[in-house]
């Protein structure tokens, strides 16, 4: 009976969505907002079905938000068309990169002022909140692989990129707080610094050559021989499971080797198609001769670029859901209170100091506008990233200090998805009605 009462509610939610999801959409509402909420209200506070506690429960939790974080950076990276060589790219790489620099020794810094925290604590929790979300900021992410906006491709890029760089930060500060790195060595440093610039190096590298390898041989299969048709959300899966695995098996950050995966299928897209969109080169396909579009060579890497994407998305979404109940879940079990004093002034800090800052710096002499630059500024949001090191953290480390940090994390993941969740939608009008209106002067 238990099992059938929770088949009626995943499904309800599920339709439920479905058939709101426009309705949704003009009102200052996200989603996550509401899977958060029904989260709650199934956990031990309201109906009872649901009862996950981030420390008893971190390895579950670490692994669903594993999951989710996977499907979403590989979907980022295959919305990308733009070459490498494209000065758009410098927007992500800056912020990803350097303003990850920017990032962490200023988290650092209010979680021991702010907040009375040791250095290497200090250090964890900002790990756990330096990386910006890609799983829930939908209305700030690239719409799909033909909108080259200057704000949506940076966030989104910096959502691809800023979950793999918190992953040498974690290890660094579980090490100090374990009490390995108490005096480290010349010959600790150079190792750490050399397992970093790897694990930066080798997943991007790994994620691209699986993702430019499988690519190619699907394609050719079709094109050349008629097979391998049909089933892009296998190909889509293997890829994300093959470069992940093969980054961790190498000890390379996987992360990264998924975003970049997404990254070189679009690429080899994008080379095939040339200056035509997906959608050009797709053309009409006729409902019963799938298959002849598949293996067109003037269309295969087109169809099967945007198939994956398409199923990739219905993932991401999916697995959005789901994460957004677990944290639901988690607050309601949640050992300690998230509206305190010092999580609220952490919060304002966070991102109405250190985000602007860290933008406003990373973009310096860049060629995004000042009212492009307000908006990324703002639309730093934290969420699935930040569970994900939390639950990591915890599953290595589940002392009483690490423990402490779970209200911390989870108050600014809370307030994030509330805060950015309600401004997203008039921001982004009002920021799509500044853009046509530049486009009109331009024009005139």
């Amino acid at each position: 009976m238990h099992e059938a009462i929770w088949f009626l509610v995943v499904g309800g939610i599920c339709v439920a969505m479905g058939v709101a999801s426009s309705f949704v959409k003009r009102l200052p509402l996200t989603g996550a907002m509401l899977y958060m909420a029904a989260g709650f209200a199934l956990g031990p506070a309201g109906a009872g079905m649901l009862s996950l506690d981030i420390v008893r429960d971190a390895h579950l939790v670490r692994v669903l938000s594993e999951i989710a974080l996977l499907a979403s950076l590989f979907a980022i990276g295959l919305r990308l068309r733009l070459p490498l060589s494209d000065r758009l790219w410098t927007l992500p790489l800056r912020l990803g990169l350097l303003g990850m620099a920017i990032t962490i020794p200023m988290i650092v810094i209010a979680g021991v002022w702010v907040l009375g925290l040791s250095w290497p604590l200090a250090l964890l929790l900002a790990a756990m909140l330096s990386p910006t979300d890609p799983v829930l900021a939908h209305d700030v992410q690239v719409r799909d692989a033909n909108d080259l906006d200057t704000v949506r491709f940076a966030l989104s890029g910096e959502g691809g990129l800023n979950d793999g760089i918190a992953q040498p930060f974690t290890i660094i500060a579980l090490m100090l707080c374990a009490g390995s790195l108490a005096h480290p060595s010349r010959g600790q440093v150079f190792a750490l610094a050399g397992e970093t610039l790897w694990g930066l190096l080798g997943g991007i590298a790994i994620g691209g050559i699986f993702g430019f390898a499988t690519t190619h041989a699907v394609t050719w299969l079709r094109t050349k021989h008629s097979q391998a048709l049909g089933l892009e959300g296998f190909f889509a899966l293997g890829l994300i499971e093959l470069s992940y695995g093969a980054a961790q098996l190498a000890h390379a950050f996987g992360f990264l080797a998924a975003f970049a995966a997404g990254v070189a299928m679009r690429r080899v897209e994008h080379r095939a198609t040339g200056e035509r969109t997906p959608q050009a080169a797709i053309g009409s396909i006729d409902p019963a001769d799938v298959a002849a579009t598949a293996a067109d060579p003037e269309s295969a890497h087109a169809y099967m670029a945007e198939t994956v994407l398409r199923f990739t998305v219905e993932v991401e979404r999916m697995v959005e859901m789901a994460m957004m109940i677990v944290v639901g879940s988690l607050l309601a079990t949640l050992n300690g209170s998230l509206l305190t004093w010092s999580n609220v002034a952490l919060f304002l800090v966070l991102f109405l100091v250190v985000r602007p800052v860290t933008v406003e710096l990373s973009l310096l002499g860049s060629h995004a506008s000042r009212k492009e630059r307000g908006l990324m500024s703002w639309f730093g949001i934290r969420g699935v990233g930040t569970v994900y090191y939390l639950a990591d953290a915890l599953e290595k480390n589940p002392s009483s200090d690490v423990k402490a940090l779970a209200p911390i994390a989870l108050a600014i993941v809370t307030a994030s998805v509330l805060v950015h969740g309600v401004s997203a939608t008039p921001l982004m009008r009002r920021y799509r009605r500044y853009r046509m209106h530049e486009e009109a002067v331009k024009r005139d």
